[in-house]
């Protein structure tokens, strides 16, 4: 083909450009077609949104309505008196967003109107309830023909947008195409024009790089965020597992305790009144029975702590002291197979724990250690300060960051793989042999750890060991005791000077055995069986040196009877006593201050060592921490 004349390529290559430019102009014009009807788009989803909000805030405010009227509990009306408050501002945003649809207008004053008689009626209802009467029928049976209207009017509104959105979508659809047309057309012509062609097409190929490595670190990005909320989900997953099995645990705990409360007690008066010349085979009968009720006790104590229902009296402790003091305890219990080191920080945070069951836990943690050294091996107890900082406890969803008290147990023995690990905290759980243990010990550990607001991990690989570390929360500010207290002595108080106890008991046997435990103590005993009869015989009784009351009763329960007794004798002891601790002396987990505590079950050395200390004014000396049963 024969080139073409300067002034003729001039001419082309001038008419190819006012081409290109009539495209590019064209394109720009149906471009900001598209966006308009883009946004329009986006109004009418906006507006179908915030329909579909205002109905389901309407529901939820009935739904609240309903819940109060069914339980008279305010807690149900807050969905209700968040919509009272605020649904009129609503309809008025949706007012300026449909102010060009005078259809959409007039239908939505409709359901202005509909929505105002709505929650006169609700309000109606709530008032009546309140004021004890039952609803009024009558008022029911308008409002559910209001809400009715609501949600046919809202219907029609929303039908209406829906057609818009369609002719809307259409409309920006065709606009879409004809833009993508307008950008071949330019885009044709451009590589016709040879050099622009060549930097046009240079330009796309640097734009589609960066494109695709944009689009790269999008999907690592998403990829990173769904491992991390699967993860997220996981943890969440098991505390709320770990909760449920907590729930139905604790729920056992005050009957059974009752009932072992009742065999102990007798057991070990049977075996005082016995006396050392009586027959050594019924002894030998008692004391195994004494002993099957105390693994008993012991099994549901465990399950209280699994379940973060005992109570704990958080004191300042010397982490440091407390293992340094278990030296002799740990070798009776560990034996001498196993070689046991100690590696205590220097400068040591005091921690903010019950220093007995702290005890408890970490005996708990050496017997499972050794347990998984049959062979001998090398046991660490290590102490140290830690700090969790937020990108930990944004990876553990049940952690706080701050500073903490760490203590270590490390064995040398056969270590667990990772779905041994991931139910290692679990009730129950447990790898050894059938009557080798409970699978109740780390469970324990589990829940008083949690109890305490601290945080627990296990680090363990097959055939190379295992770590748990526990993070105790830090003590800030002076110590206000001496901390940990050693256990106490095996001599066994008795009355002094003909004092006086009132037993309070709503549970005939226990407060017998109670009543005659008391007595063989020596002390001089008055007994009700409730709150109101305390009372009487408070005021019946000229003296009375200190009342032993159970909490959890019917009527008056046992902190409200000691609130008025002590109003009606300044002065007078209290010791409390009951086998299950979600009660008025309780909170977060945590005994009130001052208070004396003596759990069910309870044996009459128990008994006779806390009622003497509340006599003698000593009563917040601690008691000596249960011992774990062997395999655990």
């Amino acid at each position: 083909m024969p080139a073409l004349r300067p002034e003729r390529s001039v001419i082309v290559l001038l008419l190819a450009l006012a081409v290109v430019m009539i495209a590019v102009g064209g394109t720009f014009w149906l471009y900001t077609g598209q966006q308009t009807e883009t946004a329009w788009v986006r109004h009418t989803l906006r507006v179908e949104n915030r329909l579909s909000m205002l109905l389901s805030r309407a529901q939820a405010a009935e739904s609240a309505q309903r819940g109060f009227l069914l339980t008279r509990k305010d807690d149900f009306l807050g969905s209700y008196e968040e919509f009272r408050a605020t649904w009129r501002d609503e309809v008025r945003d949706l007012q300026e967003d449909i102010s060009d649809n005078p259809d959409q207008l007039r239908s939505l004053e409709k359901v202005a109107a509909l929505i105002d008689r709505r929650v006169q009626r609700l309000q109606t209802n709530i008032e009546a309830r309140r004021a004890g009467r039952p609803p009024d029928t009558t008022v029911l049976l308008q409002g559910l023909v209001l809400m009715s209207g609501i949600r046919a009017e809202i219907a029609r509104m929303k039908a209406r947008e829906e057609h818009l959105l369609r002719n809307r979508s259409m409309e920006a659809g065709r606009l879409s195409a004809m833009v993508t047309a307008g950008l071949l057309l330019s885009a044709a012509l451009v590589i016709i024009l040879g050099l622009m062609a060549l930097r046009n097409a240079r330009r796309r190929v640097m734009e589609a790089v960066e494109s695709r490595e944009a689009l790269q670190a999008a999907n690592d990005r998403l990829i990173a965020e769904a491992e991390e909320r699967e993860a997220a989900q996981a943890q969440l997953r098991q505390v709320q597992k770990m909760e449920s099995i907590g729930q139905l645990t604790g729920g056992i705990a005050h009957d059974f305790n009752n009932m072992l409360a009742i065999v102990i007690g007798s057991l070990d008066m049977a075996k005082r009144r016995l006396g050392e010349d009586g027959d050594p085979r019924i002894a030998r009968g008692i004391d195994n029975a004494a002993e099957g009720a105390q693994r008993a006790a012991q099994l549901t104590a465990r399950l209280l702590a699994f379940s973060r229902q005992q109570p704990l009296d958080p004191q300042p402790t010397d982490v440091n002291k407390l293992v340094g003091g278990m030296s002799e305890l740990l070798r009776r219990t560990i034996g001498e197979d196993v070689r046991v080191e100690s590696v205590l920080a220097g400068g040591l945070w005091r921690a903010s724990i019950d220093a007995n069951q702290l005890e408890s836990a970490i005996l708990n943690l050496c017997v499972n250690a050794r347990d998984a050294m049959p062979g001998g091996g090398h046991l660490t107890i290590e102490t140290g300060n830690a700090h969790l900082d937020d990108a930990y406890a944004a990876a553990h969803a049940d952690v706080s960051p701050g500073q903490y008290v760490m203590v270590s147990v490390t064995d040398t023995g056969t270590g667990m793989p990772p779905h041994v690990v991931e139910r290692a905290f679990d009730p129950f759980f447990t790898t050894k042999g059938v009557g080798k243990g409970t699978g109740l010990g780390l469970s324990q550990v589990f829940g008083f750890v949690k109890q305490s607001h601290g945080h627990v991990k296990i680090y363990s690989e097959p055939d190379e060991g295992t770590t748990i570390k526990i993070y105790l929360p830090r003590h800030y500010g002076a110590d206000l005791g001496a901390g940990y207290a050693a256990p106490a002595s095996d001599s066994l108080p008795r009355a002094r000077d003909e004092e006086i106890v009132l037993v309070v008991e709503d549970e005939e046997r226990v407060r017998h055995m109670s009543v005659d435990s008391l007595r063989e103590l020596g002390y001089t005993v008055v007994q009700a069986s409730d709150g109101e009869q305390a009372l009487e015989m408070l005021t019946i009784q000229p003296r009375i040196d200190m009342l032993f009351t159970d909490i959890v009763m019917p009527g008056i329960n046992g902190r409200q009877l000691a609130d008025r007794a002590q109003a009606q004798r300044p002065g007078l002891k209290i010791l409390y006593t009951t086998g299950y601790t979600r009660n008025a002396i309780v909170h977060n987990g945590m005994l009130d201050p001052g208070l004396a505590f003596l759990p069910k079950p309870f044996t009459l050395d128990q008994l006779a060592i806390k009622v003497r200390q509340v006599l003698d004014g000593d009563a917040a000396q601690a008691d000596p921490p249960q011992r774990p049963m062997e395999g655990e």
